[in-house]
């Protein structure tokens, strides 16, 4: 994800994982502060996709709907969100939908006290708990305004910052634990993005458990697409489709006339519920 805070900067996705499948009704487990019983069946993605910092228009989606893509991450909100979406509407979620595209959503909001560099919106120890509950209620708000509705992911992405420095990962873990408390209120999923250095890495090694992701999107730019051969924490954590992982960044593509810079990921996790 990194630059997809600035304006005028990309994020985007890839997969080479063979095959593609949409599941109903799988990682419930994973999910903390769920009863599987009331849950909307969720919808598992496992495959290729990609993404950019602004939505594609809908006839560069259908270019590139060759069959090698299967989903395509979007941005739907969150103050530190780097780039205008005019694409990026109900009814483009709706026509997309229409021709097989699973979508991501991702949702960019307070980043860490101790991250260099400045920001629309940055947590802070007093007021992370707060800001991760408004967080979470203007992220289902967008993404229902979308067309995407519960039952769906939104994955909360956080930029690097030093996990050594106690103070600002506790923050971070708080804001993280409010955010995901509040979607699944909503009965939305909670996920998260981040390096497999930071915020993955505070998230996927935590001891307590209580109200993280349950599902998580690691980067680490080894050029390995797999959610499993590298996966960097506990190999019986976030498995029944709750991973995925951006292995390569800025790879210029062009499918049907039409020409994208993305990220590539492997991807075995949840996407939204649409139609």
């Amino acid at each position: 994800m990194a630059g997809h805070r600035e304006p005028k900067k990309h994020r985007h996705l890839t997969w080479a994982v063979t095959g593609v499948a949409v599941v109903a009704g799988a990682g419930i487990a994973a999910q903390t502060s769920m009863a599987a019983t009331t849950w909307p069946a969720q919808k598992t993605f496992t495959g290729r996709a990609f993404d950019t910092c602004g939505a594609p228009s809908l006839s560069a989606m259908k270019a590139w709907h060759t069959g090698f893509y299967g989903a395509a991450a979007v941005y739907v909100g969150g103050r530190n969100r780097g780039c205008a979406q005019p694409h990026l509407t109900a009814s483009w979620v709706k026509s997309v939908s229409s021709l097989g595209w699973k979508l991501i959503p991702v949702y960019v909001g307070a980043q860490p006290p101790c991250q260099s560099g400045p920001g629309p919106e940055k947590l802070t120890a007093t007021t992370a708990a707060s800001l991760g509950a408004k967080d979470a209620a203007d992220a289902v708000a967008k993404a229902s305004a979308l067309g995407m509705k519960a039952g769906s992911p939104v994955y909360l992405d956080m930029e690097g910052y030093d996990v050594t420095n106690k103070a600002c990962n506790d923050a971070v873990l708080t804001y993280v634990r409010a955010f995901g408390k509040g979607l699944r209120a909503k009965t939305y999923r909670s996920g998260s993005y981040g390096f497999s250095s930071s915020s993955a890495k505070a998230i996927a090694t935590a001891t307590d458990r209580t109200d993280l992701p349950g599902n998580l999107w690691y980067a680490l730019w080894d050029r390995q697409n797999t959610t499993t051969a590298d996966w960097p924490s506990e190999v019986s954590r976030f498995t029944r489709h709750s991973r995925g992982h951006q292995y390569m960044v800025n790879s210029k593509e062009t499918y049907g006339g039409v020409t994208l810079t993305v990220d590539r990921d492997a991807w075995d996790a949840p996407v939204a519920v649409t139609g």
